[in-house]
């Protein structure tokens, strides 16, 4: 990619008048130690920022053609005495190497972009052993959490936060103002005690999504199984019938929809919970219970989650009949029919019910689809909150409903067959429907006046038994104050 390309989307309209912060930091002299990706990156970002960049490499003839013709490139000593702010592009086990620079680097500010391969692989962060090695510099943690490909491409692809931590005031409003001109936000983190913590972070592979993950992992062994014993060894103990071929995609199929069902009532149930306990204390400001509280923060992991539970089962209800066992036993039930000379098979009361069936599963799967794409941060942040909350809330209650009746028209009267139920076991279908109706029957009971009304106080700052000032007349006609509790 070259220098022009990637400075035209990043900043040709970029103003440096609209913030005057930014203005003593463009053109200044910035150099970087390393000669891998991210110092090669770092360098053409830096130049198409409209910075002066000097490369120090131990071996500058080589390196020379790797960076590009505006950045110049030269020993290490010869850079660092050229700019007085160095960012440090090596690996942790190759600070020693820079020791012989320590003279030069007297006051200089350097910039740590390293990381660990480990989480908490050292008892101190990589920016503080720096630090140790070169006492008389300062130190800044930064622009570690953004990858060289952030760099090249721009902002615009990847995190635009560049996190930085030091025990200097002033040595940070310097890097904040070079990442502003790179088109990055910079984000203040403290001191450097909190460099570890910075350091930690590209490693933590989605930290968010760990808890509901192992969530959707569990309910899908355990319906998988249950759907296992019921539709492959019942037939196979009991009429000696092998159905083995129906795992790889049958069982599955049927056990997609009941977690993504069971998920999408999991987004809505700490709701109905935390809704509970304030009714209960009478009151707002009273802390949930900590499992209470990370489920609340991980409802939109938990939804999408769902959506792509139930796009998996839409995607595996359509290849159902491209199956070679779909046709033979097509061909099977057609010869039968045949020969017990059946014309006419039509079932009035079973093409409703796919009919239904499928109409109200395509709009359930539509509206999953609207949820999903409006918890994407680019079109969350295009909405306003009134819009966001109609959304999330009223048309994801309105989504569980929609599949509630998906899944009911799905059992249909079969739920009182006493051939479903093998080795006692009740249809699938109807254990999903435990957790949804649960939460459905908690939300029409919150929107009776009554309980709205109380919760809508609660929610607006009144507290069970706390007192109120009132003012009520006297026998005489004057007016007296008093006090009554406000749960009266």
């Amino acid at each position: 990619m070259s220098g022009g390309d990637m400075a035209k989307p990043l900043l040709g309209h970029r103003s440096t008048e609209a913030d005057p912060s930014v203005v003593p930091a463009a053109g200044r002299t910035i150099g970087v130690l390393g000669s891998g990706d991210f110092a090669r990156s770092l360098a053409i970002r830096l130049v198409c920022s409209g910075f002066k960049v000097v490369v120090g490499s131990r071996n500058p003839k080589r390196k020379a053609c790797l960076f590009p013709s505006a950045a110049e490139v030269t020993f290490q000593a010869e850079a660092v005495k050229k700019t007085d702010v160095i960012f440090v592009a090596v690996f942790r086990e190759h600070y020693s190497t820079l020791c012989d620079l320590a003279d030069v680097l007297v006051g200089k500010i350097l910039v740590d972009v390293s990381n660990n391969t480990e989480i908490n692989h050292h008892r101190e962060s990589n920016a503080e052993y720096l630090a140790s090695l070169f006492p008389a510099c300062t130190v800044v943690k930064g622009f570690n959490v953004v990858s060289a490909w952030t760099l090249q491409s721009g902002a615009r692809d990847g995190n635009k936060q560049v996190l930085i931590c030091s025990n200097s005031q002033e040595a940070k409003r310097t890097v904040a103002e070079i990442a502003q001109v790179m088109g990055f936000t910079p984000v203040d983190m403290g001191c450097m005690s909190s460099a570890c913590e910075i350091e930690n972070i590209p490693l933590r592979l989605l930290p968010a999504w760990k808890i509901p993950i192992f969530l959707a992992l569990g309910l899908f062994l355990c319906f998988f199984t249950y759907n296992l014993v019921r539709q492959v060894i019942h037939p196979y103990i009991r009429e000696q019938k092998n159905k083995f071929y129906k795992i790889p995609v049958e069982v599955v199929n049927t056990t997609l929809p009941c977690v993504a069902y069971v998920m999408l009532s999991l987004v809505y149930l700490p709701g109905v919970l935390a809704a509970c306990l304030q009714l209960y204390y009478g009151t707002k400001y009273r802390r949930f219970p900590d499992w209470l509280d990370q489920w609340l923060q991980h409802r939109k992991q938990i939804g999408l989650l769902s959506f792509f539970c139930a796009a998996l089962h839409a995607v595996y209800s359509l290849c159902l009949p491209m199956r070679r066992s779909h046709r033979y036993l097509l061909i099977e039930t057609a010869v039968k029919q045949a020969m017990e000379k059946k014309m006419n098979i039509w079932v009035e009361e079973e093409v409703w019910r796919m009919e239904i069936y499928i109409s109200v599963g395509i709009i359930a799967l539509g509206l999953l689809s609207l949820l999903a794409i409006t918890s994407l941060p680019s079109i969350a942040n295009s909405l306003n909150w009134r819009e966001f909350s109609f959304i999330q809330s009223t048309l994801g209650f309105i989504a569980l409903v929609v599949s509630t009746l998906h899944t009911l028209t799905y059992g249909w009267s079969r739920a009182f067959d006493e051939n479903q139920y093998k080795f006692y076991l009740p249809p699938t279908y109807t254990l999903t429907l435990l957790v949804p109706c649960t939460v459905i029957l908690a939300k029409v009971a919150f929107s009776l006046p009554c309980i709205q009304h109380r919760l809508l106080r609660i929610r607006r700052g009144w507290e069970k038994g706390r007192y109120v000032k009132f003012v009520l007349p006297s026998a005489t006609g004057e007016y007296s104050s008093g006090e009554t509790s406000s749960n009266v």
